[in-house]
């Protein structure tokens, strides 16, 4: 059992991918960060010796606190923060037991984007239906909660890409796109280190409704509707993106939790 004001990696786990997920901050001094240079996904590195921006930054939000071991770093800056009136906990073990635990994905920091004012920008083509939403999702839910998206025109994005040191996505001969049979939500995966089983389970729906492939899925088909409804629901390019990370939400809990769960009428028939 954790102590007080501490969190496991377990129960972190369960946190990170949904909207209740708390602000996680690794405070790994240069030296064991450079040794080992991952992320715990949603996290975002920062000094232990700045409380006061760490404050500014963090807001009224939750947040975890992660050191290498758990111990001095992530204990004392989590109970100065909670002196502030914060809601701080440490991960108990720090990223040692992150490390350690099954099924714990991390994100090569080598493959974040440069950030853009303090986070990660990404531009695409408008009126977006299944990858430029789904994509926008997992970096919101793990790798950069304040990710922003830019969505222009599709003449436009390597232009704005230049202008502005954002990061094109789903575009034809970019980084960030289709590989062969894969879809941009796959390559994100790949690259970002997020095959979960849940996620992995997740990408063959997207993929299935972005490819036309509903034979991956049968759940691709159903994606592709609501998705197309949402595209007409919405004019503006970011109220659709609002609405639809409620449904990627969804999405992923069902994927993670009860991907294996039926229903019927009446309820209690028996197959």
């Amino acid at each position: 059992m954790a102590a007080p004001n501490a969190i496991t990696a377990p129960q972190l786990l369960r946190l990170i991918g949904t909207p209740q997920a708390p602000i996680i901050v690794d405070i790994c001094i240069d030296p064991n960060f450079e040794a080992d240079p991952h992320l715990i996904p949603g996290s975002f590195r920062h000094p232990h010796t700045d409380i006061d921006g760490l404050r500014l930054r963090i807001g009224d939000r939750t947040c975890v606190i992660v050191c290498q071991k758990g111990k001095k770093l992530s204990q004392g800056v989590a109970a100065w923060l909670r002196s502030d009136g914060v809601q701080a906990e440490y991960l108990d073990g720090g990223m040692f037991a992150w490390r350690d635990h099954p099924g714990a994905p991390r994100i090569p920091f080598a493959a974040l984007p440069k950030p853009v004012e303090g986070h990660t920008l990404w531009v695409t083509r408008h009126r977006p239906k299944i990858d430029r939403i789904a994509c926008p999702w997992l970096i919101r839910r793990f790798v950069d909660p304040d990710a922003r998206f830019l969505f222009v025109s599709p003449s436009e994005v390597m232009d704005v890409a230049d202008r502005f040191g954002a990061t094109p996505f789903d575009v034809e001969d970019t980084f960030w796109s289709h590989r062969g049979a894969l879809c941009t939500f796959d390559t994100m995966l790949d690259e970002f280190g997020l095959r979960t089983e849940a996620l992995d389970r997740l990408s063959q729906v997207v993929r299935g409704a972005d490819t036309d492939r509903h034979d991956l899925a049968p759940e691709a088909a159903g994606l592709l509707a609501v998705s197309v409804g949402l595209s007409r629901q919405y004019r503006d390019d970011h109220q659709q993106l609002e609405a639809g990370l409620h449904l990627y939400d969804a999405f992923y809990r069902w994927a993670r939790d009860r991907f294996d769960e039926g229903h019927d009428w009446p309820a209690d028939r028996r197959k």
